[in-house]
């Protein structure tokens, strides 16, 4: 193998490139990346950085002497992959003909249809969002967040902390039921009133108001919510139109086996665009979390350099954290997998929870609400293989 493409220059791009080298590749490596910055922390643009409280060289994910001797292309993007050619084309013309590729695309930011060239409207999902959005937020005024996941939880929390009069906007009855449960997220998004944002839940938004710039949201029940500045948060998309006719099979991202092989020899998916074989669940699972994108490439590479002879580990249970008012928010496991869940340390109206999630008995996730000490002992716990 003499080259090696890496097309996404985001966590997971740069975990594969240095998994790469750490492995003992030493031929070609030509890293890909639409965005035009070196890779970056995305973390703490919803919080740190879009406080002020740190800049963008905190977010540099390399070490200042850093060197993997790598290609940079960056400020374009992937277009096509033509299989014959094993080649990446490339929006400005060019193709990176490669032996190996590691496809670690991302997902892009949703959009709320309708909202194009209106000014206020933001979404947050690069390092130009968070330019573009904290420039307008140290203006104060009133903030509506649609969307009350997590990104959009900790938006509403900085905002809030910045002085702004926000609103938070959630179609599901209940937010954070997906990744949390309804009692557990219930307990966590009981933050917002705590600390006196407004928790719409239950309603659609019908759209926004304003010529040239948005004045309010519109919601499905015919209420308008006043808004200088509007900020959606519904989720995000894998970007994978660009291996359309490939060859890799594509199913809510790029589908591919716990060990990141595709459907194309020679190709391994990582990242938020890679739909995993999870053999702890025995379903594929597409986990948009910070430490999915800096741990797996790992055995995606390994499998990549063996040619697919590699027999995959079991990858360790998805982990996240999240911070909002002040609480730090982990969770580890599956929820959806659990039948009961418990608070075993805490109290939820403390807002300090250790709540174990079982199924048939048998601990499956833990969340965490400012309990790190016991929450890192059920994550090693959850760790371990299944008897």
């Amino acid at each position: 193998m003499r080259t090696v493409a890496v097309v996404g220059a985001s966590l997971a791009g740069l975990s594969a490139a240095r998994s790469l080298r750490k492995q003992g590749y030493d031929g070609r490596l030509v890293v890909i990346g639409d965005e035009l910055h070196r890779p970056y922390d995305r973390p703490p643009l919803s919080k740190e950085f879009l406080a002020g409280t740190i800049g963008e060289a905190d977010l540099a994910l390399e070490t200042d002497d850093e060197d993997l001797g790598a290609e940079w292309l960056l400020g374009t993007r992937a277009t096509g992959l033509d299989r014959t050619d094993r080649a990446v084309r490339l929006a400005d013309g060019r193709e990176v003909r490669a032996d190996g590729i590691v496809i670690a695309t991302g997902a892009v930011a949703r959009t709320l249809p309708g909202s194009e060239g209106l000014a206020g409207v933001h979404v947050l999902r690069t390092l130009d969002d968070a330019r573009t959005l904290r420039d307008e937020l140290v203006r104060g005024g009133r903030l509506v967040v649609i969307g009350g996941g997590f990104v959009g939880a900790e938006v509403a929390s900085t905002a809030y902390a910045l002085g702004l009069d926000v609103t938070v906007v959630e179609v599901a009855p209940t937010p954070l039921a997906g990744p949390l449960g309804e009692a557990m997220g219930a307990i966590v998004s009981a933050l917002h009133a705590d600390h006196g944002v407004r928790l719409l839940c239950g309603v659609g938004v019908k759209g926004l108001s304003g010529e040239r710039r948005v004045d309010a949201v519109l919601l499905e029940d015919g209420r308008s919510i006043p808004a200088d500045i509007v900020v959606v948060g519904v989720g995000a998309r894998p970007c994978v139109e660009w291996l359309e006719g490939s060859g890799v099979e594509l199913d809510n991202g790029v589908k591919c086996g716990a060990d990141g092989r595709t459907s194309l020899a020679g190709v391994v998916a990582v990242g938020d665009c890679a739909n995993w074989y999870d053999p702890r669940t025995g379903t594929h699972r597409r986990v948009e979390h910070w430490t999915g994108a800096l741990e797996r490439p790992a055995a995606a590479v390994a499998t990549l350099l063996a040619g697919g002879a590699v027999e995959p580990g079991v990858p360790r249970p998805p982990y996240f954290w999240s911070d909002q008012y002040g609480v730090k928010i982990q969770f580890v496991g599956h929820a959806a997998a659990a039948d009961s869940v418990t608070i075993e340390e805490g109290s939820a109206a403390d807002r300090n929870v250790l709540a174990v999630y079982r199924r048939a008995g048998e601990p499956v996730a833990a969340l965490g609400m400012n309990q790190p000490r016991l929450f890192t002992r059920w994550r090693k716990q959850l760790a371990r293989p299944a008897s």
